[in-house]
Order: structure tokens, then sequence, then C-alpha cells
């Protein structure tokens, strides 16, 4: 599990706003755009809302100055100058995808079938093609679930912001809040409490908007980094190890990363402080996701307003016979990421029977604890952490965890809201985006085919509109074929 990263939703609210959208574009973003236009009439369309309803069908959607400003009935419309109309007959408008455990990097390490690695474990910038391809899938705000050079995503996130660049809006998570130890040699160790406070202060001074806590920070340093993150209005994330899900819950955490796949509660060899590395897993190993065990996380974890990520398309990867291999996911695979991917994928369908029977149990439990939270009224939101598993690609594996909420017992209107308003409440931006209502921005996408019968028809994604500009999604995929893990 190397390679994976390893109560105030209600109440702090980030400071960062949604920008406005740019007056002009550069020539980097212009290729990609299929319409400007001050007014959008979007005809005959089915929509999703992202609330939960169900879909409704035929439906006009109109757009005008970056806003949805009208949601009639389907009804044919004349051009006119200054508007353009797309028929979408057969097509479902979606919200755009707030997606809330992403990357703007990749691990790189070299890979063999015999599965030997060599250290340094280095995290090369994907500042080029991740963001082209999740604008592509229809994700039109990330949270990134942690940085290792923040200072190229505060960058990033401002110079997209300014029409300079392509992608989508970015909530920009600060270098992660790691103790002493772990094995990505890019990340700074905090030195104590103090050392932690200054960390956040620094980096909301520079513009981070969110913090992450990783595997190997202490209590005394998560406590500080929280108290330091909400005296700035800001909130705390955290991949767990050293510390627990029930340690972190009285700590005042905001949010818990990867479902409840990295809780080390029930470990039998757990330390104070210390991360037991091989038993990562030790919640959903030990405990029943009916049982007494969890349960009462469950209600805990509500009673203080602590949100879940999940993030099973990361998970799935190391579960045996899964997960698909998608030929169009691969495409934008560089060739030395494309050939690592197939080794490791090799290595899963091989492993061991008691390896994979126990990876399987884990992966069934953590999706079974995701539904049970959020039907005890919890807020799940969704992501896909694009690391070193080629398998997991931005965008790509966004709509794949979709896929996976539904396997895991949603009803598919349930699994987009987890993925589009559960994620904007989260934010704070519930009254701006995350769902398909009169006056909210047009972040917005169109499939062929309806999700809401087939999730897996969110694949098909024929439009994405940002801010009310419209993007040619396979131009940009095409733009990045062969560069993911490059660049």
């Amino acid at each position: 599990m190397k390679i994976l990263e390893a109560a105030l939703f209600g109440m702090i609210a980030v400071t960062a706003a949604i920008a406005q959208p740019p007056a002009q574009f550069s020539s980097a973003v212009t290729p990609y755009i299929r319409a400007t236009a001050k007014r959008i009439v979007l005809t005959h369309v089915r929509v999703i809302d992202g609330t939960g309803k169900p879909e409704v069908d035929d439906q006009n959607v109109t757009i005008e100055g970056g806003k949805i400003t009208a949601i009639a009935k389907g009804a044919d419309v004349a051009s006119a100058p200054g508007t353009t109309v797309l028929d979408m007959q057969g097509r479902t408008l979606l919200p755009g995808l707030v997606a809330m455990h992403e990357h703007m990097y990749y691990i790189a390490r070299p890979a063999t079938a015999a599965g030997k690695v060599e250290d340094p474990l280095l995290v090369p910038q994907m500042t080029f093609s991740a963001p082209r391809l999740y604008l592509a899938a229809g994700v039109t705000t990330v949270r990134t679930g942690g940085s290792v050079e923040g200072q190229s995503d505060i960058n990033l996130r401002d110079q997209i912001d300014a029409g300079k660049l392509i992608g989508p809006h970015m909530e920009v998570t600060a270098p992660y809040l790691q103790g002493k130890g772990g094995s990505f040699i890019q990340m700074y160790q905090l030195k104590d409490a103090d050392d932690a406070r200054r960390f956040v202060n620094f980096w909301a001074d520079a513009g981070a908007t969110s913090f992450k806590a990783y595997m190997h920070i202490t209590r005394d340093e998560l406590g500080a980094a929280i108290d330091a993150a909400h005296k700035r209005g800001l909130k705390v994330t955290g991949h767990l190890c050293s510390i627990t899900y029930s340690e972190a819950i009285a700590l005042g955490i905001d949010n818990l990363e990867h479902g409840f796949m990295v809780n080390t509660d029930l470990a039998p060899s757990k330390q104070p402080d210390v991360c037991p590395m091989g038993d990562t897993s030790a919640f959903l190993e030990h405990a029943d996701p009916n049982g007494p065990e969890a349960k009462a996380l469950i209600e805990d974890l509500v009673k203080h307003h602590v949100a879940i990520t999940s993030t099973l398309p990361v998970f799935e990867g190391f579960t045996p016979n899964r997960p698909p291999l998608y030929p169009r996911a691969q495409e934008v695979l560089s060739p030395e990421a494309r050939t690592a991917y197939l080794y490791s994928y090799n290595r899963t369908q091989k492993q061991p029977a008691q390896a994979a029977a126990k990876r399987t149990t884990i992966f069934a439990r953590g999706m079974a604890m995701e539904l049970a939270f959020a039907k005890a009224g919890g807020l799940l939101t969704a992501g896909c952490d694009p690391t070193g598993n080629g398998g997991v690609v931005p965008g790509f594996s966004d709509h794949r965890e979709i896929e996976l909420l539904v396997e895991a017992g949603f009803t598919p209107v349930e699994a987009i809201k987890i993925a589009t308003l559960n994620g904007a409440v989260y934010l704070g931006r519930d009254k701006t985006i995350g769902s398909i209502e009169i006056g909210k921005n047009a972040d917005l996408f169109i499939v062929n085919g309806n999700p809401g019968k087939n999730i897996n028809d969110i694949q098909n994604v024929e439009l994405v509109i940002k801010d009310g500009v419209a993007y040619e999604p396979q131009k940009l995929l095409d733009s990045v074929k062969g560069r993911y893990g490059q660049y």
C-alpha cells in the first residue's frame, strides 16, 4: 500500500470563491473551446440535477453570463445573434463533478514483472496532462488530496482562473502534514506541534485553502494543525495511520480520506502515534460492517460532522479480478507508465489465494461501510486518488468511482449526488455549484445516454461546460495521449 497516500463542515467556510469567467482566454485554451456565446440554449436534454432526484426528460436549459438562467419544458429554439443553440436529444445533462481527492502528480518508480522497485520514491508533476484529463471527463472542480509541489498547484489554479491555462477550478491542499517517517523523499517532516502551526500558517498565507494530514503525523502535531487551520477558516482532512479514526475525530478533524480503508483502530500492534505499516486496514479486517464497532464509529463520525471521502478505484486496483482494463484510459498513459501498470495489474491477478481473499473482503467491507455511513446521515464525498497505479487515471477514474458507488448499493442518482452536490456542500460552495438550479454557475457536462438508468453511460462525455464556456472533451484527450506519467 506504499503507493497510496498514505466537524465542522457546516460551520467553517473556505475563504476562496469560485472565480468569475476570465474576460479572454490565451492561445493555450482557445483550441479546446466549442462555444463562448453570451447565451447558450441546450434543447431537449435529459436532466439529472445532482440533488438525488430522478432524471427529468426533455428539458431546455439556458445559460447566460456563465450562469443557469432558465430550465423549462423542451422546445425547439431558433438561432439568433449572440445565441448558440445545441440540440441535445438523447443526451443527459449533469452537474460538473466536484472531485474531492485528486492530484496533479503521478508516482514514478521503476517496475518489473517481478514487482521489484528502486528507491527513492519520487513524485513528478502532471501539471500539463492532469488538468486536461479532469476537464475532459466533466470534472469542473477538484480538491487536490495533498500536494508535493504546493506552489505549482497554487500557480496552476491561478493561471486556470485567469484563462491562461485550461483545467477545472481547483481547491488547493497544501503539501502534506507529515510526521517523521514515510517513503516520499519530497515530503517535509514536521518537527513538533509548533512546527505544525507554522507550516499551516505559511501555506495559508501562500494561498492554499485546505490541509491534509498524512500517515506518520502525531496527535500533538495534528491537533495543533487543526487548531491553526480552523483559526484561518480552513479545513483539515487526513489519510491517517499513526492516528486512528477515533483519535482524529476527538481532535476535531473535518474529513477522512479513503473511506474506511485506512483506519488502524483495532490493529493488534497499534502503538500511540506510530503507524503499523503492515496493518493499515485493520478496522475493516477485524470489524463486521454491521457489527457494534462499525456502528459506533459511524455514530461518532456523524455526531461530530466528520465527512468521509470515498476513493474506491485506487483500492479496486489491489483487488483480484478487478478492475476492467479501459483502452481509452490506457491511451493517455506514457509508454513507461502503461508498462508499469500492466505489470502491477498482472501481479494483482496472480497474488496468493489467502492475500486475494483478504483484499476482496476488505474491499467489500469498505463499500458496505460507506453505504452505511451515508444512510446514517454522514456526508460522503467522492474522488479517485490518481497516484502510482496506472489503472487510476484522472477523470476516467472519477467516472469509475461513481460506478463503484452504485455497485456498493447507491442508486445512480444518489451516486451522482455524492460526486457533485455533496462535494460542494463540504467546500461551502453548494449555493453556486454542485447541482443544476437556476442562478447557479454553469458548470455542467453532457453525456450520450442515460446514467440514471445505466450508470456506465457516465463515461460517454460529449461536451463540458465550465463557467458557461463549452469545451470539446475529445480534443482535450487527444492533446494528452501518451503524456500522463510524463508531465
